[in-house]
């Protein structure tokens, strides 16, 4: 029964809403991707290298059909995605991080209240 509290208490947080959010944006930006590689990147292969597509590809072992071109097109895909969440997503935030810390570490932090105190107190002892 506690099993099925904890999963009720996490499915009633904020933390699926934001996976959710976060898995169906991931989905509309691989979208991007996948047209971005189909329709300007393989284009721009073909005419570097005079093949449409990688996907024609294929290697013939006896009756066995592989498609790889099929798989070159898919890294292709996999390595602009990468690209494109490291470039726009992890060094953005990277440097926000770096920013954020620097400042922290900036600021003097303020002393604690007890630390105050004892010096209200000793200020008050030396007048």
């Amino acid at each position: 029964m506690k099993t099925l509290k904890e999963f009720k208490d996490f499915i009633t947080k904020g933390n699926l809403i934001d996976l959710a959010v976060a898995f169906v944006i991931a989905a509309a930006f691989g979208a991007v991707i996948k047209a971005f590689v189909d329709f300007v990147i393989m284009p721009l292969i073909a005419a570097i290298v005079g093949k449409p597509s990688f996907d024609d590809l294929i290697w013939t072992v006896n009756d066995a059909v592989i498609p790889y071109g099929m798989f070159i097109t898919a890294l292709i895909t996999f390595v602009l995605i990468a690209a494109a969440v490291f470039f726009f997503i992890i060094k953005p935030y990277n440097a926000w991080r770096a920013r954020r810390a620097k400042a922290e570490e900036a600021a003097p932090a303020a002393p604690a209240e007890e630390i105050v105190l004892l010096r209200e107190i000793r200020d008050r002892l030396s007048r």
